[in-house]
């Protein structure tokens, strides 16, 4: 490890225990000057810490200038969907910013460590590290091992302790501890089925790295920020319709009537910290009510999030919002200058105070959909509940009513998006350019992908004290096997011709086993790779690997891999953590159907020269998660819309998908995914 990742990465291990606990398997020692507390060692840590890192005292360094970061009790639930919790985060980011170099981040952080809520300290430093040019080759670790309580049942993580406790003293080996299929629930209940896909690990390590880069409250303004909250969550939905279709359960309805009672409890049987306070938890068939939550100045009734939805209709179908001076803001997306309409709604509806076009009109549906759903067992503080996981941008990917929630949300973009004029023939056409073959082969067997369960293991110890002993967390999961795109294309043209290549994933047939037409498929069009390509005349074939997809992220970086990284500053190390932000390659296919499951592949070739995006300077950027997540410091890289060309409805001569066989730029062709469980190999 290079010196500032040293400094900074055993602040994120044990965020629940003091300082003065050796990190790093008993290797390292944070030593508080004036601080005469002795070290806790256990007996199973042998020797003493070899690496010990300094932390002088710091008079700049006071609770008082800690502004309202210390207002969140220690123990308990951090959430960004609350507004006096947002608050406490840029408080005490703005404290974290103004440190300079690794060295001096460490110490201030040191020093408040254990002063502010654990989440909130970890959601601080991990938004710092990600946004200081000096700390670009600090990587972040895995938030599975930061905070395993997050993904196992505490009963689980319990017994563990129990074996622990009766071993010999001096065993070194591992404990193991198992988790998977079943998760939360039995399949009595058909939505349990899915609970391998909400509760899989990488799912909410993706959404809350994107909220970490995607920030509201925090006076971030990166390019296209609403327009990605909307295709991120677009995106997340359709590929949830794809596993429940894989399942035969009908894709996820809109949360739109919150005056009956919400059919789908949820029980999460996860803690919040080492002190073993739960998760709130939601019955079957509860009816949400108003929010009234003073401990934490919350309030918000049902009517509130009703009046929010109907203005923001109102809007769509006007085309114009109303600013907080009372003027007509346009709102469309084929602007050639200025914000597009679908970033200026996103913003009001997501939303950010600060963006927000008119917040106090507009109002936040979103964050307060998210909050009125994670206190619905105990919207008064009646019982002293804490929130559900909803409330948590962690894991509230976990909630079945997350999903019914983002449907509604959808449901409103969708409604924006079918008010935008179709794309022309001439505008979804590439003169001179043919796709003559497409298709995927995997271990040289064409248009059949083989999907399964496979196992990761994660170090739990590295997140909670067991003792001294390592214990290894090893999560089952759905994975596939990898596979290649290949494309024979051919270039009239008389010199090279840059393109991008976009290729798009769907299911051919709805839950009643019929082919679907355009509007019907529109919004399942799963995004699966966007590249560029250099098309020299004649004939080409490209062969693209599923692992290079610009949608994911390859792997969560845990405790272990960042230790045993080298010191050196590759472009790639650099933006590893940017790079953190991405859809999980192992979720990159639908799980489809032992028997074998119909998808459908779009592949569309644009022209580069109408869809690049001009970047002053160097940028910092990585092949992995730039589609849903950008590049770091730059615009966009691409010019047309997110979801391009089934963002919109077809024009009238493209009403179906057959119509494009006749546009040489696309190429519709038929795979299928089979799942054979636990005989992937």
């Amino acid at each position: 490890m290079n010196i500032e990742q040293q400094q900074l990465l055993y602040l994120f291990e044990l965020p629940q225990e003091p300082l003065n606990r050796p990190r790093g398997k008993g290797s390292v020692l944070f030593v508080l000057e004036n601080d005469d507390t002795p070290p806790l060692v256990t007996t199973r840590i042998a020797g003493s810490p070899s690496i010990k890192l300094q932390v002088p005292e710091r008079n700049d360094v006071a609770l008082q200038d800690l502004g309202t970061a210390t207002s969140i009790p220690i123990g308990s639930a951090f959430s960004f969907f609350l507004a006096s919790h947002r608050r406490a985060a840029k408080d005490l980011c703005d404290v974290f910013m103004k440190t300079s170099g690794a060295k001096d981040l460490m110490e201030v952080a040191a020093r408040v460590h254990g002063h502010v809520n654990e989440s909130l300290f970890i959601y601080a430093i991990s938004f710092v590290i990600l946004r200081k040019k000096e700390l670009q080759s600090v990587r972040l670790p895995s938030f599975v091992e930061v905070f395993p309580s997050r993904f196992v049942p505490q009963e689980t993580l319990a017994k563990a302790q129990i074996r622990i406790n009766r071993m010999d003293p001096n065993q070194r080996e591992p404990v193991i501890v198992e988790h998977g299929l079943e998760f939360s629930g039995t399949h009595l209940k058909p939505e349990h089925r899915l609970s391998y896909w909400r509760e899989d690990y990488g799912l909410s390590v993706h959404h809350w790295h994107w909220h970490l880069i995607y920030p509201v409250g925090m006076g971030v303004d990166r390019d296209r920020k609403g327009e990605l909250f909307y295709y991120m969550h677009q995106q997340l939905i359709a590929r949830y319709d794809l596993e429940r279709l894989s399942l035969g359960l009908p894709r996820v309805e809109k949360l739109d009537n919150w005056r009956v009672p919400i059919e789908d409890g949820y029980f999460p049987k996860l803690t919040i910290s080492n002190t073993g306070r739960a998760w709130g938890t939601r019955q079957d068939n509860t009816l949400p009510k108003d929010f009234r939550r003073r401990e934490i100045g919350e309030f918000v009734d049902i009517t509130d999030l009703e009046i929010w939805r109907s203005r923001l209709l109102d809007a769509i179908h006007q085309g114009f919002m109303v600013d907080r001076k009372g003027n007509k803001v346009p709102i469309r997306d084929d602007v050639t200058s200025g914000q597009r309409g679908i970033d200026i709604l996103a913003e009001a509806l997501e939303a950010d105070e600060d963006l927000s076009i008119n917040y106090p009109f507009y109002g936040s549906l979103h964050n307060f959909g998210h909050d009125i759903l994670a206190f619905s067992h105990d919207p008064d503080n009646a019982h002293k509940e804490e929130m559900g996981v909803i409330g948590d941008v962690g894991i509230s990917v976990k909630d079945p009513a997350f999903y019914r929630l983002h449907k509604l949300v959808d449901d409103l973009f969708q409604e924006y998006k079918l008010t935008q004029p179709p794309y022309s023939e001439e505008e979804l056409s590439l003169p001179g350019i043919t796709i003559e073959k497409a298709g995927v082969v995997r271990d040289n067997e064409a248009d059949v992908l083989h999907t399964g369960w496979r196992k990761r293991e994660f170090e739990a110890s590295r997140g909670i004290e067991f003792s001294g002993m390592p214990v290894i967390l090893r999560l089952t999961h759905i994975d596939h096997k990898p596979f290649d795109y290949r494309l024979q294309v051919n270039n009239n043209h008389r010199g090279t011709k840059v393109v991008t290549v976009r290729i798009f994933l769907a299911p051919k047939f709805n839950g009643q086993e019929q082919e679907m037409d355009f509007m019907e498929q529109r919004i399942l069009w799963c995004e699966m790779d966007k590249f560029t390509y250099d098309l020299k005349p004649g004939k080409n074939h490209i062969v693209r690997s599923s692992k290079e997809s610009s949608i994911t992220n390859l792997e969560e970086l845990t405790f272990g891999d960042i230790e045993g990284s080298g010191p050196g500053n590759s472009s790639e190390q650099l933006a590893i953590n940017f790079c953190g932000c991405g859809w999980p390659q192992h979720m990159l296919l639908p799980r489809g159907r032992p028997e074998g499951m119909v998808f459908q592949l779009f592949f569309m070739l644009t022209d580069y020269d109408q869809d690049k995006v001009l970047n002053s300077g160097q940028t910092r950027r990585c092949a992995n998660g730039v589609s849903f997540c950008g590049i770091q410091d730059a615009k966009y890289p691409d010019a047309r819309p997110m979801g391009f060309p089934f963002d919109r409805r077809p024009a009238p001569v493209l009403s179906e998908m057959s119509d494009y066989a006749r546009l040489g730029n696309t190429y519709l062709h038929d795979v299928t995914i089979k799942f054979l469980g636990e005989k992937l190999n």
